[in-house]
């Protein structure tokens, strides 16, 4: 069955089921979520900065551009929130941490090796 937007893409099919619109595979074996789901691309120089945009005014420390593989990020991430005493995530190759601690993030990695610059105001 054909869709009736101009796009014209297959959205369900009797022998798949569901189909993506963007890349007319299955929902399943989609290959537009593994793109989406890539890290942004790093230049070597790991950028800090903080946001509060989308978390009802509470800041957040952003560490950006860091190059790693998913487990050594994740263990940076973790050894990161033990030196700040607080918590926080990693998402899509960016590392969250819980309140402004800019400076204390930018000392660390710069400790540990890495080019910092701070971004953002």
């Amino acid at each position: 069955m054909k869709s009736n937007k101009n796009d014209g893409g297959l959205v369900y099919s009797t022998e798949h089921g569901r189909m993506c619109k963007k890349c007319s595979k299955p929902i399943t074996k989609c290959i537009c979520k593994k793109q989406k789901a890539s890290t942004p691309p790093a230049d070597g120089v790991v950028r800090v900065s903080r946001q509060t945009k989308g978390r009802k005014g509470k800041g957040v420390t952003l560490i950006t551009g860091v190059d790693l593989n998913p487990l050594a990020l994740a263990k940076l991430g973790k050894d990161i929130k033990i030196k700040c005493g607080s918590g926080g995530t990693v998402k899509n190759g960016i590392i969250e941490i819980q309140g402004d601690h800019i400076l204390t993030v930018m000392e660390y990695l710069k400790k540990e090796g890495y080019t910092v610059k701070r971004s953002g105001g």
